[in-house]
């Protein structure tokens, strides 16, 4: 029939908690101190506001096993997404294992420009927008075109070294030329070792294969 956790406030090095099985409305306060904590059973209480009690628990950075569930909170339709992205430590979630789609799907569902960027960058895959269109809506109404060459002094494009009217058309440029991958490889059985290149006045230089592609 706990009600209150005040008398936790001194306990700084509790590594397990079992607080299961009680009558608790609202932790807040009353566990942020608590960094140690690797297990904390929360099931069978009176936990209503789920986004109070997950960010007094976001300061547990060895939290791994958790339980919320039969609190009022737990009944939240996006509940578990909300606490596997919230606290990322936590490896086991009311008895249940936390699995890697599940983080993709709280990412996109809490942070959907990171997994847009960690889709289309990170992992090099293809982004659904052309870049014509980007480059459309960047400029509203103003139709795409070719980069225009000036005759006299514009502005200087530091990657390429091509001067440009439009500052624009510079980014452009730049934007394409740097999505060029490249790819080197070389056969180490035919790399010499440090004592062969004691032994030679000359070294060979090495073989190296290239492969670039957009």
């Amino acid at each position: 029939q706990i009600q209150d956790l005040t008398f936790l406030i001194k306990n700084y090095y509790l590594t397990e908690l079992y607080l299961n099985n009680n009558e608790l409305t609202d932790i807040s306060g009353a566990l942020k101190h608590l960094c140690s904590l690797q297990i904390l059973f929360l099931h069978n209480n009176e936990l209503k506001k789920l986004g109070k009690t997950v960010k007094e628990l976001k300061g547990m950075i060895s939290l791994q096993t958790l339980n919320l569930f039969q609190n009022p909170l737990a009944y939240d339709p996006d509940y578990r997404l909300y606490v596997i992205y919230f606290l990322p430590s936590v490896q086991l979630l009311d008895r249940k294992l936390v699995t890697q789609r599940e983080r993709e799907s709280a990412l996109h569902l809490y942070n959907p420009k990171r997994t847009w960027v960690m889709q289309s960058v990170a992992f090099g895959r293809r982004v659904d927008t052309s870049l014509e269109t980007m480059v459309e809506s960047s400029r509203c109404t103003q139709p795409v075109r070719g980069p225009i060459m000036p005759s006299g002094n514009g502005l200087l494009c530091s990657f390429c070294r091509v001067p440009f009217e439009d500052p624009e058309d510079a980014v452009l440029v730049r934007a394409t030329t740097r999505s060029l991958m490249q790819f080197s490889s070389v056969d180490w059985n035919k790399v010499a070792t440090c004592q062969e290149r004691r032994l030679k006045n000359k070294e060979e230089p090495l073989e190296k294969l290239t492969v670039q592609f957009r």
